[in-house]
């Protein structure tokens, strides 16, 4: 299951080890709402393998500010607390998983 990222707890979920892909959104964006239940999909498959999150950017512009997100959805994947790689728009499951299993 995908965490929801706050203002409060971002710090603590980007410092769980290994990978953690995060999904910045907003509950305006259709391609967000098209994106959303592939993300919802691949948090529970990869439970326990990868940390998957959600960060709604009207709750929580400074985080979205602090990754440089200016389009959603944006997906960035953070490693080890270091950004690795980012994707913005809707992309099919297996292009997001494909990406996952790169740096798992």
């Amino acid at each position: 299951m995908e965490k929801v990222i706050t203002s409060t707890n971002y710090q603590d979920i980007l410092s769980a080890p290994g990978l953690v892909v995060i999904d910045f959104w907003a509950t305006w964006c259709g391609p967000c709402r098209i994106l959303s239940p592939t993300v919802d999909e691949l948090a529970v498959e990869y439970e326990g393998r990868a940390t998957v999150a959600k960060c709604n950017v009207d709750d929580c512009e400074e985080v979205a500010a602090q990754f440089g997100v200016r389009n959603i959805p944006t997906l960035v994947f953070v490693k080890n607390g270091t950004v690795v790689d980012r994707t913005v728009g809707v992309l099919p499951k297996r292009d997001i998983a494909a990406k996952i299993e790169q740096y798992l």
